[in-house]
């Protein structure tokens, strides 16, 4: 359980240094993203970057308890 802790605490860590980056390559605003906008509230579900994350975090701890 304290190795999972620490590869999750240093996944979080790299994503954290390299959200500016990420972010200028369009993580966050992919095709699929939900973005619903009306007069006085704006909706943003970031489904498709949700799952791109969520296949990429999966490969990384399936690499490491391999």
């Amino acid at each position: 359980m304290a190795r999972f802790l620490v590869v999750l605490g240093l996944v979080l860590l790299m994503a954290g240094l390299l959200w500016p980056y990420l972010s200028q390559i369009g993580l966050g605003r992919l095709p699929g993203d939900i973005v619903i906008q009306r007069e006085d509230v704006t909706f943003y579900f970031p489904l498709m970057t949700c799952l791109l994350l969520s296949v990429l975090f999966s490969l990384v701890f399936w690499a490491v308890n391999r």
